[in-house]
Parts: structure tokens; C-alpha cells; sequence
């Protein structure tokens, strides 16, 4: 742990799009705080940095868990062994060394001055990551972490303790935000420090807590319920919260690190997800509950396809249209190896070589990573400035979230009418997201763009769907649209299909079912945490379940 302020980064965002505050932030930092000690530093400077480490966390997290489930392909064959010990040390190390330490440094600074809503936003952020730490690896530190000198063996807590800390903390951080301050925050990154958009925020948090927890809080519905009925939390696409990424490739690069990976002089580095692809290509596809009428229409801004088409007698570049599908996959219709008119990614567990396909694979589009619109170009990637150049915005928390949320509390009570009102709803909203991010391209033709009389025709059908299915396939159905909405932050899907088991109708590993080890419960712990603290041990496996993790059957493992 840090005993003192780390080094303050400085954060020169060229362009920043703030969806959640629907206006722009300007970050002309003049003053150099590296030379400064934690009592000379600006509070702002210290709330910079908190909240760009946080942006850039969740980025990266999203990583791992999109990949497990099916967001983004994974390339290992099993999953006991898909992410070594030492995946997760960047992640671990910025969380507890940079963020927790630079809460704890601002904290008392910013109450002299009282400028308690710089301490209610790191409250915020604090509780955020300290659930996303429990989520991915179960019992982890915070009585003990922090504390420098005093502590260099920090051991854990439980995570049931870590969550209830968080909402106090959220609570907390409710109470500072409708306290008078003298001077408010002049750099915040997320909503231009209005009280009143953070108080949403938090009280979102606060209903992604409850229902991440509904199967061991028996109080957590009614809580649930509390705060929908305030109606303050985010519920409109212009509250969304977002963390937003520039466009300069200097150092330091304020780029989206997706575009970064994909938009290079050899084109894109990422495979996408043949099952993402594959669902949301609907009647192109038969892997699932039923069939849409057209291709959902956010695939044009969340992938941009350089070729129209993927070639099935050239293994050099692709080498499954050489083999058969595995007898499993047959079994459970799921899509394999390609997809038509252009999407060209990987299934999961795929570990094969990289071909020369850098100028052929399907990129990350517009959303949210800030690449192209897919205007049917099928233009080859061939430099870093393509599209919205990297201004794309990493999602936190948005309104078709907290609507899908409702969705499933609704489900999980029987109450199957308002399920399917709040999924359509979400999913409406999602639609209305990602598509005021079309104008960040400007070389996009959005006449080649379906227009919204496709969400329209796409809501309708899913109301009915939804409407006709069973138990089961409902369930289905509200896993596979929350995780077509979640694209950009893979956390909550990652939390929701250890919490329902479902989608079922997710595609398999490669490695045969048979023969494959169990699929992840949570992560290992970072290397650099278990070998450096004499207070714990590394876990023995990857089937560890976290507190409110019930062992519900993963069907699609």
C-alpha cells in the first residue's frame, strides 16, 4: 500500500464528450501537482485522478468479464487456466495503491476546505470499485487496506462486510451531495459536478447492489422497490453516466484503449464475439429463442465490418472453415466458427493462431469505444485516425440498465407484465444511447444506417417474444438483451449469469462440455497481491463463489 499521495497524472483530454452532463469539460491543468504534497494539492487534482483511474479500470475490467461472457471472444481453451495470476495486477494495484490511496489522502484535505461533494463523488467511486473487487475475486481487503506502514499484510474481509461498507458509503455520499458547499468541483470528468445527477448515480449503484444480492437479502426487494418509487436514479439516456475518452495519441494517451488495440496501421488486433454477432444478427442466425424479423440496429455502431463477407475456402485466414463442428455445438444449434455478410470474429475458447486478418476482422465501432459507424464502407483499418479517433466513452451506468434491473426483480416476483414493460423499455433506451453516439463520425453515411422505424419494429417484436415464451426462455430472453446493452462494461454480466444461470443459449466453450473444467465462479487473486502479503493465500481454483453467488447451475458452462 501507499503511505503517501501517489503522482498525480495529468489528464490533457482533447476532445471529451460527457453524455451523462451533456456538455463538455476543459482540462487545462496549469499547475504540475506532482511537486506538491497532499495538504498544497488541489482538491480537483485529486478528484482528476481518482475518477480517470476509475474510468480506466472499468475499461479494463471489462476486459475479462465480456470475455467469460461472450461480449468479446476468449481465446483460452479452459477456463481453469484462460487467466494466469498475475491478469489481474494492473487492475489490483490501480484500485488499491491509486484510487482507495487517493481517497483516503483527499478525504481529510477536502473536509478543512469543505468541500464535501469532492469526497461524496470519491465515496461514489470508492463503493464502486470496492463491489467490482468483491464481484471478480470474493473476500478482498479494506478494514486493513490503506493503512501504509502501519499494515503491509493487509488480510481480507468478507465480501458480505465489503458490500455493506459500500452502501454506507453510498449513503454517506447521498448526505454529502445535499450539503451547501463553498466551491464544487471544477474538473469532474462525469457530470460537471452536479449534485443532483451523482445523487442518481449513487442511488443506481445502490439498485445494482440490491439486485446483485436479491438471493441472500431478503430485504433487498423492498429496498429495491424504495428507491424506484423515489424515482431519483438514472432513468433517462440523458443521465447516463459515462467516462469519456479523448483523442490525442501522446503521452499520455486519452484515447479509448479499444481503439487504441483495433485502430492501428495493420488494422484491428480484438476479435469480437461470434455469439454477440451471431444473436444479434437475429434471422441470420437460428441460435436461440426465436427469431427478429432484421439485424438489431445497434450493430452498425457497435461493430465496423472491413470486408462484406468472410471467405469459407481459405483456411490461412480463417481455420475453421476447414473443420467441422464439434459434436456439442450441433447438439445446441450454436453458431460456429462464421457468420454472413462480413462478421468476422471467433468463437469462444477459440485459441488458434493469428492469421494475417488484421485488415479483415470486424473492429469495435463507434460505441462505445469511439471507432467508426459501419456505413457499409468495408473500409480496411490502416491508421489511428479513423472514425470518432478514439473519443468514445466507457459506460458506468446507464437507464437501460436500471430498467433491465426492474425487469429482473419483476420476473424473479412472478410479475411477468412488468418484466416485459421495463425490458422493452430498456432496451428502447439503450437504442436511443448508442445512437447519439453516430454523430462522433463525421465521415460516417448514416443513410446507410437503419433508421428508428427498425427499433420500433425491433421493441414490438420483443414485447411479443417475451410475451410468448416460457418461464425459461424469458429468462433467456432478459439475459441475452441485457447483455447486448451491457456491451462496453462486462461486469454486470458477468454478475448476473453466475446470479440466474442464464442466458442458456450462450455459446459453448470449444473444448467439449465433457472434458472441460467448471466455468469461473471468480477469479484468481492478483499475483502481486498473494505474494507480497504474508496474511493470505492464493485460492485454489477459479470455482470459489463469491457471497451472494447461490451455485445457481451455469447452463451454457
Amino acid at each position: 500500500m501507499k503511505n503517501t499521495h501517489s503522482l498525480l497524472k495529468l489528464v490533457c483530454l482533447s476532445l471529451i464528450f460527457i453524455f451523462g452532463a451533456c456538455n463538455t469539460t476543459d482540462l487545462d491543468i496549469t499547475q504540475n501537482p506532482n511537486a506538491l504534497t497532499p495538504e498544497q494539492s488541489s482538491v480537483d487534482f485529486f478528484l482528476n485522478e481518482i475518477e480517470e483511474d476509475f474510468g480506466r479500470i472499468v475499461t479494463t475490467l471489462n476486459i475479462e468479464t465480456s470475455e467469460v461472457t461472450r461480449l468479446l471472444n476468449m481465446n483460452g481453451l479452459n477456463y481453469a487456466n484462460a487467466y494466469g495470476a498475475t491478469r489481474f495486477d494492473v487492475d489490483w494495484r490501480r484500485a488499491y495503491q491509486e484510487i482507495l490511496s487517493d481517497v483516503i489522502t483527499m478525504t481529510p484535505v477536502a473536509q478543512e476546505s469543505g468541500q464535501l461533494h469532492h469526497i461524496a463523488i470519491a465515496q461514489i467511486i470508492e463503493a464502486y470499485v470496492l463491489i467490482t473487487m468483491v464481484d471478480l475475486f470474493g473476500d478482498v481487503p479494506f478494514s486493513e487496506a490503506g493503512l501504509g506502514s502501519e499494515n503491509l499484510n493487509p488480510n481480507t474481509d468478507p465480501g458480505a462486510q465489503v458490500y455493506a461498507a459500500a452502501m454506507t458509503l453510498l449513503n454517506d455520499a447521498i448526505a454529502n451531495l445535499n450539503m451547501e458547499v463553498v466551491a464544487a468541483p471544477t474538473q469532474d470528468l462525469f457530470y460537471g459536478g452536479d449534485p443532483e445527477s451523482w445523487i442518481k448515480a449513487a442511488n443506481s449503484i445502490r439498485m445494482k447492489i440490491l439486485v446483485t444480492t436479491r438471493l441472500v437479502d431478503a430485504g433487498a426487494a423492498a429496498q429495491f422497490d424504495a428507491i424506484v418509487a423515489s424515482g431519483d436514479f438514472i432513468n433517462d439516456p440523458s443521465e447516463d453516466m459515462f467516462f469519456p475518452w479523448g483523442t490525442s495519441n501522446n503521452n499520455p494517451d486519452t484515447r479509448h484503449p479499444d481503439y487504441v488495440t483495433d485502430y492501428t496501421p495493420s488494422g484491428a488486433n480484438i476479435y469480437q464475439s461470434n455469439w454477440l454477432m451471431g444473436y444479434m444478427l437475429n434471422d441470420k442466425v437460428g441460435n436461440g429463442i426465436g427469431d427478429f424479423e432484421d439485424a438489431d440496429p445497434r450493430m452498425r455502431y457497435y461493430f465496423y465490418r472491413q470486408t462484406s463477407f468472410v471467405p469459407q475456402d481459405q483456411p490461412n485466414l480463417i481455420n475453421c472453415v476447414a473443420e467441422t463442428a464439434p459434436q456439442h455445438y450441433q447438439d445446441a444449434g450454436d453458431v460456429f466458427c462464421s457468420l454472413p455478410d462480413g462478421y468476422w470474429g471467433r468463437d469462444h475458447g477459440d485459441e488458434d493462431g493469428v492469421p494475417p486478418d488484421g485488415q479483415l476482422r470486424t473492429a469495435f465501432g463507434v460505441y462505445p469505444a469511439g471507432g467508426r459507424v459501419d456505413d457499409s464502407s468495408f473500409e480496411p483499418i490502416t491508421g489511428i485516425s479513423f472514425g470518432a479517433g478514439g473519443a468514445g466513452s466507457t459506460p458506468i451506468m446507464l437507464s437501460a440498465w436500471t430498467d433491465i434491473m426492474q425487469a429482473e426483480m419483476a420476473l424473479a416476483g412472478g410479475n411477468v407484465a412488468s418484466a416485459q414493460s421495463f425490458l422493452v423499455s430498456g432496451v428502447g433506451k439503450s437504442f436511443s444511447t448508442v445512437r447519439s453516439f453516430g454523430p462522433n463520425d463525421p465521415t460516417a453515411d448514416m443513410r446507410m444506417v437503419p433508421g428508428t422505424e427498425l427499433d420500433d419494429a425491433y421493441l414490438t417484436e420483443l414485447a411479443q417474444l417475451f410475451n410468448n415464451g416460457t418461464t425459461e426462455e424469458q429468462w433467456d430472453l432478459l439475459g441475452s438483451e441485457y447483455f447486448v446493452t451491457l456491451f462496453g462494461n462486462g461486469i454486470d454480466a458477468f454478475n448476473f449469469y453466475r446470479r440466474t444461470g442464464r442466458p442458456s443459449t450462450l455459446q459453448q466453450n470449444l473444448t467439449p462440455r465433457a472434458s472441460q473444467d467448471a466455468f469461473f465462479r471468480s477469479f484468481l487473486y492478483p499475483a502481486i497481491f498473494t505474494e507480497t502479503n504474508s496474511s493470505v493465500s492464493q485460492k485454489s481454483g477459479v470455482t470459489t463463489q463469491v457471497f451472494w453467488d447461490m451455485g445457481v447451475p451455469l447452463l451454457a458452462n
